[in-house]
């Protein structure tokens, strides 16, 4: 008898330990957030380099999610024609981070990105939204409540179809839900309106200029320059053309002054380092 009491209690200790550390994984895996990710067309995902896999991609079961922070997440296209596509998310415990991308050429590239943070009044939400441009109007339910860069505080807590808007560019529709105690951060990438754009070129006269190109300034005085200003990531991208859709050959930070070798609507070529050069966003500089 005391030979089974004392195999009873090894096994039960041995099951009570087995449990404990069961439990003590799931509690380490549920402190970690989900993300998932879409393309049009299929693209391979890295998330600070490595290699997650090909869209359709969720990591969203306990033993597959990320830790949460900070992440630089970049879409390769299986087509080799279309630019790949950068930025930074981040990831917070217990929520799901999405990260939705459509890949075309000539600006029709577009997508978004929707993350929650928690923050310390958990009885009210938040919505920020940032738009590629900058300067879009912002409706929650067909009603405007601003333009980009937006903080819009206490939405309700429940489902809301939100729509971003910028002329030249085509709408940005977006299903979200705006949970009490988070903030939810969207943001969303315009394509351009190509029937719009055509509508320009047509009403263009069709006289150039004698010795300036219709589309480009002369190039700036060498002392001409100018200041990044801040921006909704905390960086710039620099791209090969003025373009969305332009290769990324570099980023740039807030504060930072470049030489500023010519300019077009909406964009700034700079000098980033040793003759290199590169196209950003006016609306995230001041010429100097």
């Amino acid at each position: 008898m005391k030979k089974i009491a004392a195999v009873f209690i090894i096994s039960f200790i041995l099951a009570l330990g087995l449990f404990l550390g069961v439990q003590y994984y799931l509690n380490i895996r549920s402190e970690k957030g989900a993300l998932q990710v879409t393309s049009s067309p299929t693209s391979k995902v890295y998330l600070n380099d490595q290699y997650l896999g090909q869209t359709p991609l969720c990591k969203c079961q306990i033993n597959d999610m990320i830790v949460p922070g900070n992440y630089t997440i970049r879409l390769e296209p299986l087509d080799d024609s279309l630019q790949e596509f950068q930025e930074q998310i981040s990831v917070s415990q217990g929520v799901l981070t999405v990260v939705d991308r459509k890949f075309g050429t000539n600006g029709q590239s577009e997508g978004s990105i929707i993350s929650l943070n928690p923050i310390d009044d958990k009885t009210k939400a938040q919505l920020l939204v940032v738009s590629f441009p900058q300067g879009a109007s912002v409706s929650l339910d067909e009603q405007n409540i601003g333009t980009t860069p937006l903080l819009y505080n206490n939405p309700t807590e429940s489902d809301h179809d939100l729509k971003v808007s910028k002329e030249g560019y085509n709408e940005k529709e977006i299903r979200i839900r705006t949970p009490l105690g988070y903030k939810l951060t969207v943001a969303a990438y315009l394509s351009t309106n190509t029937t719009t754009s055509s509508n320009q070129q047509t009403s263009v006269s069709p006289t150039p200029v004698p010795s300036v190109s219709p589309s480009v300034s002369p190039s700036p005085s060498p002392t001409a320059s100018v200041t990044i200003l801040n921006t909704p990531t905390g960086y710039l991208n620099v791209r090969e053309g003025p373009s969305l859709s332009a290769g990324e050959v570099g980023q740039v930070t807030p504060g930072k002054t470049y030489t500023l070798v010519s300019e077009q609507a909406d964009w700034y070529e700079i000098e980033i380092s040793n003759g290199k050069t590169g196209w950003i966003s006016s609306q995230y500089a001041k010429k100097q």
